[in-house]
């Protein structure tokens, strides 16, 4: 445990300057940013301070705020500055001056002169070390460059803890990413702190650059958005404290950097910053408004976009509030604000800063009277900037402000302005003028007070047309000029002014109207000012019940387009005066439909004050008992001239006085209530008064009240002529609107009164209407409407008059009127009555079809789109298809009385001269087929015969157009099936036979080449089938043969419909039809059958089954599927493709249907083989291409039954259905027996053909496939006692099948496989055919292989006849082979209950493998057989080889071997023999291989590598025990391998050397393992037996022998000292003497005795290299050898000693490790240094150079020896060795280390 001093001294020592220690302060010293450390380390303060100096003087010419510099930190003074020799003040003092260099240079430092300058720092005052905090913010803005590597290489390693993060990358000398300094500064908020603390005061000092603030913001940005993420985790309030924390973070940096005015990148910086803070986190508003203020506070020109954009994201934040005032103040200074918002706006979302700035604005203007904001208000909201919801609430801000208005001399100056402002923004043309007028309406302020107050109209009544921006502009000018006129000036203006018109009300213009009404509205502000205009002398008030010109004024004014004040006051002043008119002898009834009117006005002031001016007429008509009287004295108040001259008002309808006072009285008055609160209560009004009544209506109204029925018609055209003579087109709609709740009076309908109106509406040209509704401000779309509406369904006129519409006759130039009548006419069409109706259609149809003119285009669409929209009757529709012109109207001749044909369906053609009538023509029966066909045809059964008549037709056309007109015939025919299907379903519809024309419909199908129409033409025929089926058999056959060449061959959905229901409904009759006749119906449908079967291959492949499934299900299976398969082969083989196809179509069916066929299907095959056939000629010799004799149709008939009989299906429902004991399965046992019967009758008849016969024979084994197991053996039993040989051998290859699909768990197949073994024996013993015999033992292996181990002895009984001459002894190889393979099976089967049968299996086997190498049939396969028997004998029973069956089999296996067999022999051969040398007994085995040696050697290489490989397997098989136990039979093995070498040099034709190398290679190998398993006492002797018997066994005069031994021996024994190394070192003993033998005797001449040479010496390097033990450095065996290897340098000439000998050498010099041997082998070679022979001396001294470079040092230590041999040998008379000694030279100078000149001097 460390002490406290322990500690403190760490501390010091950590702390410590090293002011004693020189190398640490040479290391400081060497820390540089531009130089390497060596450099620097060398460099003295003078030469350091000269070179940095430069860059600082470079600094000062570029800013000259460097200057002041110059007196401190880089004055020549500063050299002798040590930093640890100053007080803590004065580095304090230097630390400030230094920081403010750096805030200073940090802009530079990427330029030469600034490296320098910060070098000096960093020698001098080692800044690294002691600032280095702010020297490593000053580079981090540069983090991605080398100089900020360099700076890391140099920084202590103790950092400030700001910069941990810095530490990985300080190691690995990595720039940090940007990301990793983003992540600090998320995570440490030291760093965060200490970067912007860095930045304000570089910025405050003047000292910032662009990078440096690009760097801060970006870094900050990301980072300040991590931290608000970061904050987010945990509850709401911990989000909350979170992000507050952040923020009073970052607060301070802010307001420091926006404090700032003329930074701008600073300023942009903060900007960012406080948008992501917005963006990120949910501050609240106080903190919001804060940071807007800071925003806008000291912005500049250059920062004002940067701001804006800052703004308006954190008025996003903010929500939909209004801007602080301080920011509005500042926004308000910039000029063409709008317009900068507007460019912002295409970039970024700036509307509620725009929304919150226009409510701030209008805030100003309530209390400044800012005028100027007006301007930029209406700028904001024409360029769109605010959102719908936001301009509805700046215009409501706006209305309330216009509305607060006082009359003090600030708001006076505001109110024309405002006024002029709300005016313009109602004349928008854009959705935003919409949006403002929608919210004019929708607001609670008083408009109509507020356009009084400030004297102009700010609402529209929407019009149709779209105002110009010309108009837009004289409307806002003539408004402020109304503004700015008083009321004064303007009534002076009248007053000044005479009028000779009796009546405004008239059509003629007014020219002093205007005049008035503009000095009326600018009265209407004011009680007094209305009162002084309604006394003007123009008006003449006193004299207004005599003539028409005052009320009349008041009439148009308050029916006209002005404000709703004014309208009101003009109201409340006709009623005034009405009232004041106490007594009166003047009916004013005339007055009454412009209340009314006023009763139906949108504004509920002029609805009451039209109340008050009713209550007023009222009044002025008497009342009492005198009133009777008085009523009939009335005077008619403008009787003649309320509209004009009485000459143009003739035609007005007046009310008698007492209708007029019942009108008021009973009707009017006590209905004003509800008038007043709802507009539309006029129109109940009316139409109660008018409308006729029913009976129990009639008894509630009381005689008093209701009105007679001359009244009602009075009153009805009494309203009608006011409607057709008044001027003002708004009260033509509104009592328009009213009368057309009624439908008549009486007889009289509203049309006949009202009709005039409609016309004169009608006459108007478009401009004119559009001017109308554009000065009464009225919609042109509702008066079309009202117009319209004026036409009733039982009226002729307007009906006609309509029509004349719709045909363009007149209002040519009105489309939206067009577009009305037809809209009318929809809702009319139900209510026509039937005539009616009828003339309409045609009128619309004639319509439709008409191309005269360009204006006719509408109304043609229009009308086609009617017709076909609406419900047309039976009438109209076979009108329509009567009125369709005829092939023969259009032809320039008489139409025949007949018609002519050219052949069958086909219609003569004759030439049109006018292709336009033609298409015309063909337009219109086009058009009027659809009609139909949308008119639900199936509910128009009277169109039967029309529609065929069309059909015709359209034959015809066909003929005149050259075109299929596939789509004419199609309507023609939905629309005929439609009509079936309806009777069909029992709709209780007629059908009319005689109609229908079969030919058309055949001629449909067969002259048409649309898909789409014959499919049609298909399904009527269908349908025709089953509602009367005798109308279509006669065409039945054409239809089918049709359907086969075209319908069948689509592949789409419907088509496939089409085809199924042709087939489900048409073939049935037929059917029928054919059962009634006495002929054979399959021979009788054989066309429709060769129909299909012929389009075939046409159908596409995944509808064919089911197509020809429903064909036979149809016509029926049991007669039909055998006909219809047998055609099918005939006509297409029997291919894979129809065979699959047969199968699948058999299987739709059930067993008895399936079998019933097929048995049918062989009678048949029996018909067609008669001399004389009968139906079968009729069926299957229709074949052209085909077969042409009957036997080969028949043989290609046959090949189809095997593959349906075989089908798992069947099968399986055939055992199904025999298991159970009923009917079914009674009736399958008889048509399997009937069927079983055919196949052999048939097979008899054709016993003399024999592809016939093969055939059947293959039906039956799959005849025979149907039955069970336990049954199907029975079946075999029966049949195998026929004569017919290949039968037989069919019906067993097929059990032989069936035992391969039959499961092992099954006990019944089981049990009957194994009772049927004994017959298969009895067959093998019996039988003389050889193939019979095969397939028995065949079938005897499969029972066996999968049953046998449930009943040995059967197997075993097998096993015996099989081992039998009747089997295996037979000299048939087939036979054999089976036999082979069989018993193989056999003894894995029975194991040791085969034993008995093997002493006669196994000779043969072993003979007929060995025949199998002589004979070449059968070879390979008796030979792979026997070998599978081999293997299995050794796998299971591997003690029944014996030596003798053993021996036998390795001679086999060595010819084998060297005979070309093939690779599957070769590879059974090899497996057979690797698994003897596992399974068999070691002494056995080695015995055997010990006497096949000679054998193997002498067949060939391959046999002695599987010779080898045996070996090689069975001793890593068996256990050192065992092999040790064998040890000498093992020896004596690899004495014989050993002396391979020798043997084969003696033959003639002996291994040539590489083999024999590569066998002694792989001999090598197995004896090293052999020897792992031998301990030493047990190989030591081997050894030695063998170097003996290589050395001295063999004759001495035969050398060459010898030396060939010794060569394998020396080869085994290299590898053996290689792999054994040091462990059997000592082994070298036994071969020491004949080794040196070898040595002394070698003869360079021979070629063996150089081999031995060069191996005895790779020997010795071997030995010596491995030698641990100084088993060479014992003088006995050193000076055995040493002297030998030194003698062999004599032969250089004649022996290659530089790749032997020298290594051998070498090797021994480093086993002997003793300076007393090494100077023997040095003296020993120095002496050779100076042999007269060049080569001895050049060896000499190559063995010197390689003894140098292996034992160094060691072996110099006798340089003193050599010295003179070398000096010697540098003068050499061979260059060759004088060039080797300099070498050697170098080589002793590499390991002393230093020159031999000396030496050798």
């Amino acid at each position: 445990m460390a002490t406290t001093l322990a500690a403190q001294l760490s501390q010091i020592a950590a702390n410590s300057t090293n002011s004693l220690n020189l190398k640490a302060q040479k290391a400081a010293h060497s820390k540089s940013l531009i130089f390497e450390p060596r450099v620097a380390a060398s460099q003295s303060f003078n030469t350091l301070y000269n070179l940095c100096h430069e860059g600082f003087q470079e600094l000062c010419l570029l800013d000259r705020r460097f200057l002041e510099f110059q007196r401190n930190i880089f004055n020549e003074r500063s050299q002798d500055q040590d930093r640890t020799q100053m007080t803590e003040a004065e580095n304090e003092k230097l630390n400030q001056r230094l920081e403010s260099f750096l805030g200073l240079v940090g802009g530079r430092v990427r330029l030469t002169p600034g490296a320098k300058a910060v070098e000096w720092l960093v020698r001098r005052f080692r800044i690294h070390e002691y600032n280095t905090h702010f020297l490593l913010t000053t580079f981090l803005p540069y983090h991605t460059l080398p100089i900020f590597s360099t700076l890391m290489s140099i920084l202590p390693s103790r950092i400030p803890s700001e910069y941990k993060f810095l530490e990985p990358y300080i190691r690995s000398l990595t720039p940090p990413p940007r990301h990793a300094i983003v992540k600090a500064a998320i995570n440490a908020p030291t760093f965060t702190t200490s970067l912007n603390s860095y930045v304000i005061r570089v910025s405050r000092s003047q000292q910032h650059y662009p990078a440096l603030l690009a760097f801060w913001a970006g870094v900050m940005t990301e980072a300040v958005g991590g931290m608000m993420d970061k904050s987010r985790s945990g509850r709401k309030g911990v989000q909350h404290d979170n992000e507050q924390n952040v923020i009073l973070r970052m607060l301070p940096t802010l307001n420091a950097g926006l404090g700032m005015k003329h930074n701008r990148d600073l300023r942009i910086g903060c900007y960012m910053l406080l948008s992501v803070m917005a963006s990120k986190g949910g501050l609240d508003d106080k903190i919001l408004v804060a940071m807007m203020e800071a925003v806008v506070l000291g912005w500049e020109f250059d920062t004002i976009t940067s701001g804006l954009v800052c703004l308006s994201m954190l008025t996003q934040q903010r929500g939909s509030k209004r801007l602080p005032r301080k920011v509005t103040k500042e926004l308000t200074k910039i000029e063409g604000l709008p317009t900068l918002l507007l460019q912002l706006s295409k970039q970024r979302r700036v509307d509620k800063l725009a929304y919150g700035l226009s409510l701030a604005l209008i805030e100003r203007l309530k209390k400044k009277s800012n005028l100027h904001a007006l301007s930029d208000i209406q700028e904001i909201i024409q360029d769109q900037l605010l959102s719908d919801v936001q301009v509805s609430v700046v215009v409501k801000a706006l209305l309330l402000t216009a509305h607060q208005i006082d009359d003090n001399l600030n708001q006076i100056t505001l109110r024309p302005l405002l006024a002029s402002t709300l005016v313009a923004l109602t004349q928008f043309s854009s959705h935003t003028g919409d949006v403002v007028r929608s919210t004019l309406g929708d607001t609670d302020v008083d408009i109509d007070e507020l356009e009084m107050k400030l004297q102009t109209t700010i609402r529209q009544i929407g019009v149709t047309g779209q105002q110009t921006e010309d108009e837009v502009m004289e409307e806002s000018e003539h408004a402020a000029a109304m503004i700015g006129l008083n009321f004064q000036t303007l009534l002076e203006k009248v007053s000044q002014r005479t009028t000779t018109e009796t009546s405004f009300l008239t059509h003629n213009v007014s020219y002093i109207y205007p005049d008035l009404c503009r000095a009326f509205l600018a009265s209407t502000s004011s009680q007094n000012n209305l009162s002084t205009f309604d006394a003007s002398p123009i008006l003449g008030r006193e004299s207004a019940l005599e003539d028409s010109l005052y009320l009349t004024f008041y009439i148009k004014t308050w029916c006209g387009p002005y404000p709703v004040l004014a309208r009101t006051s003009a109201l409340h002043m006709a009623a005034q005066f009405l009232s004041k008119s106490k007594t009166s002898k003047t009916d004013v009834q005339a007055i009454l439909p412009y209340a009314l009117s006023a009763l139906s006005d949108p504004a509920a002031k002029i609805r009451r004050a039209a109340a008050e001016l009713v209550i007023s007429i009222d009044h002025l008509y008497p009342t009492g008992a005198q009133s009777k009287k008085d009523i009939k004295n009335l005077r008619k108040w403008a009787a003649k001239d309320l509209y004009g001259t009485a000459q143009e008002q003739k035609d007005i309808e007046w009310l008698s006085p007492d209708i007029a006072m019942r009108l008021l009285k009973d009707h009017l008055l006590p209905s004003l209530e509800e008038c007043i609160l709802d507009a539309k209560h006029i129109q109940v009004v009316f139409q109660k008064t008018l409308q006729n009544q029913s009976s129990s209506e009639a008894l509630n109204k009381t005689e008093s009240t209701r009105l007679p029925q001359a009244a009602r018609t009075s009153i009805l055209n009494f309203f009608a002529s006011h409607i057709i003579q008044t001027p003002l087109f708004v009260v033509k709609l509104r009592l328009l609107e009213c009368l057309n709740q009624i439908r008549g009076v009486a007889t009289l309908s509203r049309t006949k009164v009202l009709l005039p109106i409609l016309q004169y509406w009608v006459s108007l040209t478009a401009a004119e209407v559009s001017e109308c509704c554009q000065h009464e401000q009225i919609s042109q779309d509702e008066f079309d409407e009202q117009s319209l509406l004026i036409v009733t369904p039982n009226d002729e006129d307007g009906i006609l008059y309509l029509c004349k519409i719709v045909t363009q006759e007149v209002a040519i130039d009105r489309p939206a009127l067009l577009t009305v009548s037809f809209q009318r006419l929809r809702m009319m069409w139900s209510s026509l009555k039937e005539d009616s109706r009828l003339n309409v259609a045609r009128t619309l149809m004639d319509v439709s079809l008409s191309t005269a003119e360009k204006h006719a285009d509408l109304a043609s669409q229009m009308s086609s789109e009617f017709l076909s929209a609406m419900t047309l009757s039976t009438d109209i529709l076979q009108s329509f298809l009567d009125q369709l012109p005829t092939a023969a109207k259009l032809v320039d001749m008489a139409p025949t009385t007949k018609r002519r044909r050219t052949s069958h369906g086909e219609v003569a053609r004759s030439v049109l001269h006018d292709p336009k009538q033609l298409s015309d023509a063909i337009q219109k029966v086009t058009f009027v087929l659809q009609l139909v066909d949308n008119s639900n045809p199936g509910s128009h059964p009277e169109l039967l015969r029309g529609l065929f008549a069309v059909l015709g037709e359209i034959q015809h056309f066909k003929a005149q157009v050259a075109s299929e007109l596939a789509y004419l015939q199609g309507l023609v025919l939905s629309s005929l099936l439609a009509i079936l299907k309806a009777h069909r379903l029992g709709s209780g519809t007629t059908f009319d036979r005689s109609a229908v024309r079969a030919d058309l419909l055949v001629d449909c199908v067969q002259k048409t080449s649309s898909p789409q129409v014959q499919n049609a033409a298909l399904l009527l025929i269908a349908a025709l089938a089953e509602i009367a089926p005798e109308l279509v058999l006669h065409s039945v056959m054409p239809i089918f043969t049709f359907m086969g060449h075209s319908v069948l061959r689509q592949n789409d959905d419907y088509s496939a419909y089409v085809i199924s229901q042709t087939i489900r409904e048409v073939i049935p009759p037929l059917i029928s039809s054919l059962r009634k006749g006495k002929s054979n119906i399959v021979v009788g449908a054989s066309e429709l059958l060769l129909s299909f079967v012929a389009a075939y291959e046409h159908v596409p492949s995944h509808r064919r089954k089911g197509l020809y499934t429903s064909l036979i299900q149809t016509l029926g299976p049991d007669d039909f599927l055998f006909a219809f398969l047998a055609m099918l082969v005939n006509k297409y083989g029997a291919t894979e493709n129809v065979k699959q196809f047969a199968v699948e179509l058999s299987s739709s069916f059930n067993v008895g249907v399936q079998l019933q066929s097929l048995a049918s299907y062989l009678d048949l095959i029996k018909d067609l083989l008669k001399p004389k056939p009968t139906y079968s000629s009729i069926l299957l010799n229709s074949n052209e291409d085909g077969p042409s004799t009957p036997s080969d149709i028949a043989s290609a008939a046959l090949e189809l039954l095997p593959a349906i009989l075989s089908q798992k299906r069947l099968i399986a429902q055939t055992g199904q259905l025999l298991e159970k004991d009923d009917m079914d399965a009674a009736r399958v046992r008889d048509l399997y027996s009937m069927l079983l019967e055919n196949l052999l009758g048939l097979a008899d008849n054709v016993r003399e053909q024999n592809e016939l016969h093969s055939s059947c024979g293959d039906i039956l084994e799959a005849l025979l496939g149907l039955l069970s197991t336990s049954e199907f053996v029975k079946s075999v039993e029966q049949l195998l006692d026929r004569p017919n040989e290949s039968l037989r051998r069919k019906i067993l290859r097929s059990l032989q099948v069936r035992i391969d699909q039959e499961s092992p768990s099954d006990v019944l197949s089981r049990t009957a496989m194994l009772a049927f073994l004994p017959q298969l024996t009895a067959i093998i013993r019996e039988s003389k055919d050889t193939l019979y015999k095969h397939t028995a033992v065949a079938c005897i292996d499969k029972i066996s292989e999968k049953y046998g181990k449930k009943d040995l002895e059967a197997v075993s009984a097998a096993a015996e006849t099989i081992a039998s001459s009747h089997c295996l002894g037979q000299s048939d190889d087939r036979l054999r082979v089976m036999a082979l393979l069989c018993l193989a099976s056999l003894v894995e089967i029975l194991r040791e209950g085969v034993v008995s049968v093997l002493p006669s299996a196994i000779p043969k086997a072993l003979e007929y493998m060995e025949l199998s190498l002589e004979v070449e049939s059968e070879a390979q396969q008796l030979h792979n057989a026997g070998y599978a028997f081999i293997s299995a004998l050794a796998q299971h029973l591997p003690y029944m080889i014996s030596g003798a069956y053993l021996a036998k089999l390795l001679q086999i296996s060595n010819v084998s071997s060297e005979t070309d067999l093939g690779d599957d022999a070769d590879e059974s051969r090899i497996e057979c023999l690797q698994l003897c040398a596992k399974q068999l007994d070691a002494k056995s085995l080695f015995t055997t291989l010990e006497k096949n040696w000679d054998s193997a050697s002498s067949k060939g290489p391959i046999a002695i590598r599987e010779y080898v490989e045996i070996l090689n397997i069975a001793i890593e098989k068996h256990p050192k025990t065992t092999v040790t136990k064998y040890a000498a039979i093992l020896a004596k093995i690899f004495q014989n391998a050993f002396d391979l070498r020798r043997q084969q040099a003696a033959l003639e034709d002996g291994f040539d050397i590489e083999t024999v190398a590569e066998l002694e290679s792989e001999i090598n190998e197995v004896t090293i393992k052999m020897v792992y398993k031998f301990n030493d006492a047990t190989f030591r002797p081997i050894f030695a037996n063998l170097v003996e018997w290589a050395s001295s066994s063999l004759p001495k005069g035969d050398k060459t022998g010898k030396d060939l031994r010794l060569q394998s021996l020396y080869g085994f024994v290299t590898v053996f000292f290689d792999k054994l190394k040091s462990i059997v070192t000592s082994y070298a003993t036994y071969l020491l003497e004949n080794a040196v033998d070898v040595l002394n005797n070698v003869d360079p001449k021979d070629v063996e005795s150089r081999e031995l040479w060069s191996k005895v010496l790779q020997t010795l390097v071997r030995s010596f290299r491995h030698d641990q033990d100084d088993f060479w450095q014992s003088p006995a065996h050193f000076s055995a050898i040493a002297p030998v290897l030194c003698a062999q340098f004599n032969s250089s000439l004649s022996l290659p000693l530089s790749e032997d000998l020298i290594p051998a050498v070498v090797e021994l010099a480093a086993a002997a490790d003793s300076s007393e041997h090494h100077k023997e082998l040095n003296g020993t070679i120095l002496k050779h240094l100076r042999s007269e022979v060049s080569g001895v001396r050049l060896a000499a001294v190559k063995c010197q150079q390689a003894i140098t470079g292996r034992l160094g040092e060691e072996w110099l230590a006798m340089l003193p020896e050599m010295l003179p041999f070398i000096s010697e040998l540098q003068e050499d008379d061979d260059d060759v060795v004088e060039r080797e000694t300099h070498r050697w030279i170098v080589e002793i100078e590499k390991v002393l280390g230093e020159s031999l000149d000396s030496m050798l001097q």
